[in-house]
């Protein structure tokens, strides 16, 4: 038979395995569908917030049937088995899922099709595990004291087995383990302690239903060591991925803690696929826009001899810059597998560009070389896409033009390219290209446009670039004896007609003259607003709504909204009790947005740290189980849980005022020093801060909630409705927060939202709660 101290170890030990499933299970099917869903910030924040909203769901309305059914262990277990068998199943979903969607391998798919398909992979997975919180706290109440601190405690367990679940994906398994391989483990771990948990005792309520269970949790162990010890894992792993890239010939297929590389073979032509887009193709290239994106600009200058390009070097841009009498050429990529894996499938134009003398290798972040670098060039080359996402706007913002301003010599040009066309320019290109053209110009004194399908910008501090005309670049090309198959005089003299820029400018009257900024990014949300005009053109409207969304318009808003909620509190006093729960969704909501505030400003001054960033979200965590713990602890003994709900609220709105400030305060810092240091310390101890500010909170709320009158004998209902309400919360700043509010809005603004919101939730909170003992 088995001891209480036993059973209870057991229930503890499947609390922390709930936690540490579920940060493994959304990392896990995240970096898949990023695969899928040609990732950019757009497709993870509806990742982030259909697993939230499924996890709120599952929470509340799964989990309040835990207070009608004397079958709680029996269904916590089943909860477990039903999640162990459904999350490799999504895995597997997620890469096959999209052959429904398209029938052309490589098809990119709009924002509607993401938006489903992606709920219904992580439905049979969220849902069930929300659920298990629901139960996991009722079953810790009856095992222990059936009150608000042993919620308090349930939820401070599944936040450390949510920081050790972030920690081994970063550091572990995302870099020795394949996805099914994680899946299988994870799901070979809740079938394990779901043996223990229903181990025999001696009053068993159900002991036949118990049996079964206790059964088929030992057959699920069974099967899944079975696959997990055995080929059958690569089997499955090769057969989904064969789906998934149907027709390509996929003949490697690896993670790194940056990304999923993946390489595809059709004759003797290799693709390098990072995240699903195709960056690299060897040995014969798109000879167009690699000759137009580096010819050009190198004729453009009188005697090129350093150069530095920050990314999409190999493959095609590093041979057409050697054909120039150049002496140096530094070349910055972020992860060194993407590298090896083209010297791994070498081809005679990858090994004559990686073995020339003159190409000096550096795997780090671009923008923290080129912040530290003491060299000096003649041209800098990004080769990176428009900025979708926050790492690559990086490199299309005001404070990166400054910086790369600094390390060009006296006629050095800064290259990059846009999407455009020489037909019609659509609002959406318009807005993108017009928001990094005011960009350079504020940054550089001249700025030439080479107008086509690509728009080509160079930048530069002289003038020089200005007065190059066509004829003069082709005796620059015969001169250096370069051979091109694109670049010939009569091209030259089309590309640089007077006829194409007096078009693009015509056109671009009167686009808005924004800035992207780091702390503003534009740029982003102007690259998504492109992205889903391609894909999904029906929703247009609606971006262009979001692009008017303004600080000032909020206000307004949120105040009817605050005025509606005290009108519905005064007419109907028994409902006052709500404010609890108003003020847990202001705390998901700000959380979410100081995370990835957090997370975005680090990236934005650390991407060379970028792997640490699951890191930040392990201190944040972290934060939250200190937090959680100090109140839990003392919840018994606390008299006026009310004024302590209070100071929460208002140490929360003190924090959103002060975060921005930091933020700009530690740039400055980053700036004038050559190395991280005090920098990176402060953005850990924010997130820890922020953390221990989220989890101190719920613990409160759920003593002042249980002890209104009319809550009476819904302790399991209630922390179901708590923790669901805060993880609505949270869904709303995923979805929103890293497309519209940091973005449109930008730090400071969005932080100072933040506190309006909160302030709205400390007044209803202060007027209207009322303790009915």
């Amino acid at each position: 038979m088995v001891s209480k101290h036993f059973k209870t170890f057991s229930l503890r030990t499947s609390l922390l395995i709930m936690g540490l499933s579920s940060i493994v299970a959304q990392i896990t099917l995240m970096r898949e569908l990023l695969v899928s869903f040609y990732g950019n910030e757009l497709t993870l924040g509806i990742i982030l917030a259909n697993w939230l909203i499924l996890e709120a769901s599952g929470s509340f309305f799964l989990g309040k049937t835990v207070e009608k059914t004397e079958k709680k262990k029996e269904i916590f277990v089943l909860l477990q088995l039903v999640f162990s068998l459904t999350f490799p199943t999504s895995v597997y979903l997620s890469r096959v899922f999209k052959d429904i969607l398209v029938s052309t391998p490589g098809e990119a798919i709009g924002f509607a099709p993401i938006f489903y398909s992606s709920f219904l992979i992580l439905l049979p997975v969220a849902l069930p595990h929300g659920a298990l919180f629901t139960y996991g706290s009722k079953l810790y109440g009856l095992s222990t004291k059936e009150d608000a601190s042993s919620v308090g405690k349930v939820y401070i367990f599944e936040t450390i087995g949510i920081i050790l679940g972030g920690l081994l994906m970063t550091y572990l398994l995302i870099r020795v383990l394949n996805s099914f391989e994680i899946a299988f483990t994870v799901s070979l771990t809740n079938a394990l302690i779901s043996v223990c948990l229903l181990w025999r005792c001696q009053r068993d309520r159900n002991p036949l239903l118990r049996k079964g269970l206790r059964t088929l949790s030992g057959l699920f162990s069974l099967c899944f060591m079975a696959v997990l010890f055995s080929t059958t894992t690569e089997k499955i792993h090769w057969s989904s991925i064969r789906s998934q890239w149907r027709e390509i010939g996929v003949i490697h297929y690896e993670n790194s803690i940056h990304g999923n590389i993946t390489v595809s073979k059709k004759g003797e032509q290799y693709t390098f696929f990072f995240n699903g887009i195709p960056t690299i193709t060897a040995p014969v290239p798109d000879i167009a826009s690699v000759e137009d994106f580096v010819h050009l600009p190198m004729l453009l200058h009188g005697k090129p001899e350093s150069i530095l390009i920050l990314s999409g070097g190999v493959g095609g841009a590093i041979h057409e810059i050697l054909k120039h009498p150049v002496s140096r050429i530094d070349y910055v990529e972020l992860d060194p597998l993407l590298l090896n894996l083209v010297k791994q499938f070498s081809t005679p134009l990858t090994q004559s560009e990686l073995s020339d003398p003159r190409v000096r290798i550096h795997y780090t972040d671009g923008r923290f070389f080129i912040n530290r670098t003491p060299e000096q060039y003649d041209l800098i080359f990004i080769g990176l896409p428009a900025p979708q996402d926050l790492q690559t706007n990086r490199f299309f913002s005001n404070e990166f033009f400054s910086i790369a301003k600094r390390k060009l010599n006296l006629d050095g040009i800064l290259v990059l390219t846009l999407p455009g066309s020489l037909t019609y320019l659509s609002k959406e290109l318009k807005d993108l290209n017009g928001c990094i053209l005011n960009t350079l110009k504020r940054g550089f004194p001249f700025v030439r446009i080479i107008p086509g399908d690509t728009n080509l910008y160079l930048a530069s501090n002289s003038n020089r670039i200005a007065g190059v005309t066509a004829g003069e670049m082709y005796r620059r090309l015969l001169a250096r004896g370069v051979r091109t198959r694109l670049i010939t005089q009569g091209y030259l003299e089309f590309r640089l007609q007077e006829r194409w820029l007096n078009w693009y400018r015509q056109s671009m009257e009167g686009t808005p003259a924004h800035i992207n900024s780091d702390f503003r990014p534009l740029g982003v949300f102007f690259g998504l607003s492109y992205w889903n005009a391609l894909f999904s053109p029906y929703l247009t409207g609606i971006f262009q709504g979001f692009e008017r969304f303004t600080f000032k318009l909020t206000l307004p808003l949120l105040t009817i909204f605050s005025l509606l909620m005290a009108l519905i509190f005064i007419k109907k006093p028994h409902t006052s009790i709500q404010s609890v729960p108003y003020a847990i969704f202001t705390t998901g909501l700000t959380g979410i947005i100081f995370n990835l505030a957090i997370i975005f400003t680090f990236q934005t001054l650390y991407g060379y740290l970028y792997h640490q960033i699951g890191l930040l979200v392990a201190i944040f965590m972290m934060g939250i189980a200190v937090g959680s713990l100090f109140m839990t602890t003392r919840l018994n003994k606390i008299k006026r849980e009310f004024l302590l709900f209070l100071g929460a609220e208002f140490a929360i709105i003190l924090f959103s005022f002060l975060l921005p400030l930091v933020f700009v305060a530690t740039a400055r810092h980053i700036q004038g020093t050559a190395t991280g240091g005090l920098g990176e310390a402060i953005f850990w101890i924010l997130s820890f801060l922020s953390g221990v500010l989220m989890g101190l909170q719920f613990p409160l709320a759920i003593k002042i909630y249980l002890r209104d009158r009319s809550m009476k004998g819904t302790f399991g209902r209630t922390a179901g409705l708590i923790y669901g309400i805060d993880l609505l919360g949270g869904f709303l700043g995923g979805l929103f927060g890293g497309v519209l509010l940091l973005p449109i809005l930008g730090l400071k603004a969005t932080c100072f939202l933040m506190a309006m919101i909160k302030t709205s939730s400390f007044l209803l909170f202060f007027l209207f709660t009322k303790v009915r003992k």
